[in-house]
């Protein structure tokens, strides 16, 4: 069985260390070493298509290759990290409307030899949405999250301008719930100076702590500055088994 990992949260006490496993027993998307720095840049290198918009959960691909979701609040840059991490502009696209987005959207790469799925997940936590379309939201994400057996991790995030939010806390217990491995990814952290990032960071450390779900690592990134790209790709690559050929 694989050794707990130790979490260390900046600026903790003497004696309030926590011990937490990345990968166990029913958890989905347990921990695996990444790969070598840069090597990940191989699984994101070519065309990426768009595959199909999910309304309902009987319109998902079928489930024959891992996956990887990202979700997030509305307005806090998931489309633009997308695009970014895959270098191509304009294949995830925001809508004019926050919180308009009411589906889940596959993405693939064109040619690899490892296959897997990049899914975009409806933003979250639009206080202007109708009761309507808020439930319709909760109801598809909540569905997919505990029903999908291919999905590996995970990946939120979160503004780094404001942190974890009582609706992120949400969806957290219910990724704990659904025993689906998550991954906090900061945004727009080039907004921060370096001593308020490093403050934010551990801060949101300190926050997850409670959650057996989330993987001990918090990145940092920035799509305007291509900042954190490398460490998230390696992430995705770590998620879905992908290994160096």
């Amino acid at each position: 069985m694989e050794e707990p990992r130790r979490r260390e949260v900046a600026g903790e006490p003497p004696g309030r260390r926590q011990e937490v496993t990345a990968s166990g027993p029913g958890k989905r998307g347990g921990s695996a070493a990444p790969p070598p720095a840069g090597d990940a840049d191989q699984l994101f290198r070519g065309h990426w298509t768009f595959l199909k918009s999910v309304p309902a959960l009987e319109f998902l691909p079928e489930a024959d290759r891992p996956e990887v979701a990202f979700a997030g609040r509305s307005n806090v840059g998931k489309s633009s990290l997308i695009n970014a991490l895959v270098d191509q502009h304009g294949l995830a696209r925001a809508s004019n409307t926050p919180g308009r987005t009411q589906e889940l959207n596959f993405f693939r790469p064109a040619l690899t030899q490892h296959p897997f799925f990049l899914v975009d997940m409806p933003g979250y936590g639009y206080a202007k949405a109708p009761k309507a379309m808020v439930e319709a939201w909760t109801a598809l994400i909540k569905d997919y999250l505990r029903g999908r057996p291919t999905l590996s991790r995970t990946f939120l995030l979160i503004d780094a301008r404001h942190g974890i939010k009582a609706v992120d806390e949400t969806i957290m217990e219910l990724l704990d719930s659904a025993a689906v491995s998550f991954q906090v990814v900061l945004t727009k952290a080039d907004k921060l100076t370096p001593l308020a990032l490093e403050r934010m960071i551990a801060a949101t450390q300190e926050k997850i702590i409670a959650h057996p779900a989330a993987m001990p690592a918090v990145l940092a990134t920035s799509s305007e500055k291509k900042r954190g790209l490398d460490e998230l790709r390696e992430a995705v690559a770590a998620a879905v088994g992908w290994t160096p050929g």
